[in-house]
């Protein structure tokens, strides 16, 4: 059976290039042929950001400030930035010829998908899927031949963010899935009540591989050990961040290493040299996990992966990219006092109960693996 796979757009999102590759994994092993529908959406310029273009023009012309006047990247910067990134796509999942629109049955009629899965991360989030109507798979109405199933498709919030046009639009879509599953437990109740369907909550697709699959990953690129690592992926530093893992290295008399660029091309005075702004490679980021003592992050994969690798953990609560992901995945294991929300940091640095931890993910993963079988095969 030859599956079509739609999430978002590749970017220089380590969690949501290793969901994909994950999935696309587990399915070869149940002896499937997986594709990536490899799309991206040029989004329209926001308000925010037309108004920082204007903030930044009158800053370096009228002020004679020295920055940088456009603060998102070019195609040929992009491709500098996430150079590693595309090198792992290319070398580690299949995915279709590049689509730079909405999607449409014609543009992927010559792959003859037998069925396609919606997911994982927040394709259900109107924010981030400017074509949102294609996440619950428009381009296949009347299709009746092809199977659709939603794998650990998120919401990304707690709360109903569509319009009461796109709800009505997703709403017959959405009924024609044979399968529905979701990521957060919040987002079982926003199916029922806003879109009519039940559905079942079932890991993240990076959690149904096991740590040595990782493991072996790494290994490949023999990349050294770091030792006495505090690793860090925080995807929104501010003050308060910065001083508590300052705090943190110095308790546990740990060295700081980063999963993320030594500079952002917004923050720079010119775009001359972008060597500073590469991401590391994907392998890289995940031999943070594997030499780390201690972890810190906002980001839900940063969780994710904190878990696989059993290492004691720390998660900003991240309101901005939606809490209920962090509430989900930490109450499903236990873990719910590993969200920091005051300054008093010594109770949170202790160790995990891992045993308990794995015999859960133990459990889930058998569920969630069994869900995607069943979905396919009946």
């Amino acid at each position: 059976m030859k599956i079509g796979i739609l999430t978002q757009p590749f970017s220089n999102n380590y969690g949501g290039v290793l969901q994909n590759y994950a999935l696309q994994t587990v399915l070869k092993r149940q002896g499937f042929e997986p594709v990536t529908i490899n799309s991206y959406f040029k989004p329209k310029l926001p308000l925010r950001l037309m108004l920082t273009l204007l903030k930044r023009c009158f800053m370096k012309y009228i002020l004679k400030k020295n920055i940088v006047v456009r603060v998102w990247p070019s195609r040929k910067e992009r491709e500098i930035i996430n150079q590693h990134f595309n090198r792992f796509v290319g070398k580690y999942i299949c995915t279709t010829d590049s689509i730079h629109s909405k999607i449409k049955y014609e543009k992927l009629q010559k792959y003859s998908f037998d069925a396609f899965i919606v997911g994982s991360d927040q394709v259900w989030r109107p924010r981030f899927s400017p074509y949102l109507t294609n996440y619950f798979l428009d381009f296949l109405e009347g299709k009746h031949n092809i199977k659709k199933i939603a794998y650990a498709t998120s919401f990304g919030v707690d709360k109903w963010e569509f319009t009461p046009q796109q709800t009505q639009k997703c709403l017959p879509l959405v009924k024609q899935f044979a399968a529905i599953s979701v990521r957060e437990t919040s987002a079982i109740a926003l199916c029922r009540k806003y879109l009519d369907v039940d559905a079942v909550q079932v890991l993240d697709p990076t959690l149904l591989l096991k740590r040595e699959d990782y493991l072996l990953l790494i290994e490949q690129e023999n990349i050294p050990k770091k030792e006495n690592l505090l690793f860090t992926y925080i995807l929104n530093s501010n003050k308060e961040t910065d001083r508590i893992i300052k705090d943190i290295s110095s308790k546990l008399l740990l060295n700081i290493g980063s999963g993320m660029p030594p500079n952002f091309l917004h923050l720079k005075k010119s775009k001359k040299d972008l060597n500073d702004c590469i991401y590391p490679s994907i392998l890289q980021w995940l031999a943070g996990f594997r030499d780390a003592k201690f972890v810190v992050t906002d980001s839900f994969h940063g969780t994710v992966f904190s878990i696989i690798f059993n290492k004691p953990f720390l998660v900003f609560a991240n309101k901005n990219r939606g809490n209920t992901r962090f509430d989900s995945i930490l109450k499903l294991f236990h873990l719910e006092n590993n969200l920091i929300t005051c300054d008093a940091i010594d109770s949170y640095l202790c160790k995990p109960d891992f045993t308990e931890v794995n015999t859960i993910l133990k459990r889930e993963q058998e569920k969630s693996l069994k869900f995607l079988t069943d979905a396919l095969k009946n």
